[in-house]
């Protein structure tokens, strides 16, 4: 802790003496140092090749996990193309839209029926692929939108635009991504706010508070509309109308797109707070009578909301300063920190009950290497650089990614998260093709 807090301390240096939005540009020469730094360091590439040791591995969600998720899956294939056979990862998409169900919803991830080994009263099956077994956490509404996101990399990395007529059950994999999409509008829109709606849970999160599991839908849940859910679908047709520009839905998909990011900026973003607000609750709120559940930063969903690109250059200057305070009044380690602050002890039950466990409050490299990833891409490359710091600390001191971490940077979860290391390879990715350019 002491360790991670010292190499981050920089950034709290600076911002407490006066980064502001009036701060000087750095100059060319700060720019070529910052370049040098980057390419000479040698945490960032011992991480980097950790990284690619994990997810050599498969393409399972980390030790502990024989499940394949579409959701982790879209957060490490880019590495996994440049680290595992093209056809491997090609069957693997393929998989999920053999698993998808008559009414086009998509399963979280699949499994051998062989590796079935825990208790699911709903589990999914398809006759397109009578060997495995899938499964959903039906409070989340991210599963459709990740396949689509992941699908998307793959064909812009490899180039492998046969996959969207491949046929399985008699329909195009093209023809099932608008099932999908079908799927949502059909079971998953609020026609009121024109948004997508899931279950109320903590951020990203597939828990909801009042319930043993915590991870089905049903009569405890409470329909709520969240920032994360909508951007990871602004993300998901921003990728379909790249691999499909000509395609005979495009129409549709911009209008849709534009639709959702007017209705996420109008319903969901605070304008007098600069952030975006945790939840509407078009039914009932599940919260406590006086709670002020706007005084919570949602972390992880404010990333996915930069990547959909619905935050402008000064508004990303914003959050990530209150991240970064954050931060400082939690004593978490890193902008991976999922919110702030927490929701009340005992609000959720099992061990999301006491605030910095888990999705509550806990630290997640999964989710804040994507703040990285946007910092780079927005031109924060000190920024990113710095805050980027306790998340490689932490992964060089225990040779390995955690699934997240607890208060004084206790890992906890799968210790081969491969979410974790692949936002991090694609973070450090992102910054040595900065530096590399900056240096020439």
């Amino acid at each position: 802790m002491r360790r991670n807090l010292t190499f981050f301390g920089l950034t709290f240096i600076l911002f407490s003496s006066g980064l502001s939005a009036q701060q000087k540009i750095p100059s060319k020469a700060d720019q070529l140092k910052l370049a040098q730094t980057i390419l000479a360091d040698p945490k960032l590439k011992y991480v980097d090749s950790l990284a690619r040791q994990v997810i050599k591995e498969g393409f399972n969600a980390g030790s502990g996990y024989s499940q394949i998720w579409a959701r982790d899956l879209n957060t490490f294939i880019e590495t996994a193309l440049e680290e595992r056979p093209a056809a491997d990862v090609r069957g693997a998409i393929l998989l999920f839209f053999q698993m998808q169900q008559p009414n086009g919803e998509m399963v979280d991830g699949y499994v051998l029926k062989k590796d079935f080994t825990w208790h699911d009263d709903t589990p999914y099956y398809s006759k397109n692929a009578p060997d495995h077994v899938g499964f959903k956490n039906t409070v989340e509404t991210d599963q459709e939108t990740s396949l689509i996101q992941l699908l998307g990399k793959y064909i812009q990395k490899t180039k492998d635009y046969g996959i969207l007529d491949e046929s399985i059950g008699g329909l195009s994999v093209k023809e099932r991504i608008q099932l999908m999409l079908d799927y949502l509008r059909r079971e998953r829109f609020n026609t009121t706010y024109g948004l997508l709606w899931g279950a109320m849970t903590a951020d990203w999160g597939d828990v909801q508070p009042h319930d043993d599991f915590g991870c089905d839908w049903n009569a405890l849940s409470n329909e709520a509309i969240d920032i994360y859910d909508n951007a990871m679908l602004i993300i998901a047709l921003q990728n379909l109308i790249e691999i499909q520009p000509n395609g005979a839905k495009a129409a549709d998909w911009k209008k849709f797109k534009k639709e959702l990011e007017t209705n996420s900026r109008r319903y969901l973003w605070d304008q007098k707070k600069q952030k975006f607000i945790p939840h509407i609750y078009p039914q009932h709120s599940p919260l406590p009578k006086g709670f002020d559940e706007n005084q919570i930063h949602y972390h992880g969903g404010t990333a996915i909301a930069i990547e959909a690109g619905l935050l402008k250059r000064n508004e990303i200057k914003t959050v990530n300063r209150q991240m970064l305070e954050n931060v400082r009044l939690s004593g978490m380690p890193s902008i991976g920190l999922t919110l702030y602050p927490t929701y009340p002890a005992g609000f959720f039950k099992g061990w999301m009950a006491e605030p910095y466990h888990y999705q509550n409050g806990g630290d997640w490299t999964w989710f804040g290497g994507r703040m990285i990833q946007q910092l780079v891409r927005n031109g924060f490359y000190q920024e990113a650089y710095d805050e980027l710091g306790p998340m490689i600390d932490r992964v060089v001191k225990n040779k390995g990614f955690y699934e997240w971490y607890g208060k004084n940077d206790v890992p906890s979860g799968s210790g081969k998260f491969k979410g974790s290391a692949g936002v991090l390879s694609k973070a450090i990715a992102l910054l040595h093709q900065w530096a590399s350019e900056t240096a020439k």
